[in-house]
């Protein structure tokens, strides 16, 4: 609890967790929530994926047509996680030169 005090870097408030979870918070607050278990999966799902890409400074819209565009081609859907992200053409090309 009291890591702050010893490490140097880490933040001793969670200032940055409550402002990532703040778009739900608004969203649920504006929309009164789902009405189904099933739609309160999905924004959540939803929501997380958006606040990853954002945090990782990715393109949010290209990543969902990626992994819409990957599922109906049964094919391997991208990663959020950036290191686990298949390799694209263009690091292919890079690859060769």
């Amino acid at each position: 609890m009291w890591l702050f005090v010893t490490t140097e870097g880490v933040e001793p408030t969670n200032n940055a967790a409550e402002r990532a979870i703040r778009p739900a918070v608004i969203w649920r607050r504006t929309s009164f929530g789902s009405q189904t278990q099933a739609g309160s999966t999905f924004v959540a799902r939803m929501l997380t994926v958006v606040t990853t890409l954002k945090s990782q400074q990715r393109n949010v819209l290209e990543f969902l047509t990626q992994a819409v565009v990957a599922a109906r081609e049964d094919k391997e859907v991208p990663s959020l996680l950036p290191c686990l992200s298949a390799p694209s053409d263009e690091d292919d090309v890079l690859k060769a030169a």
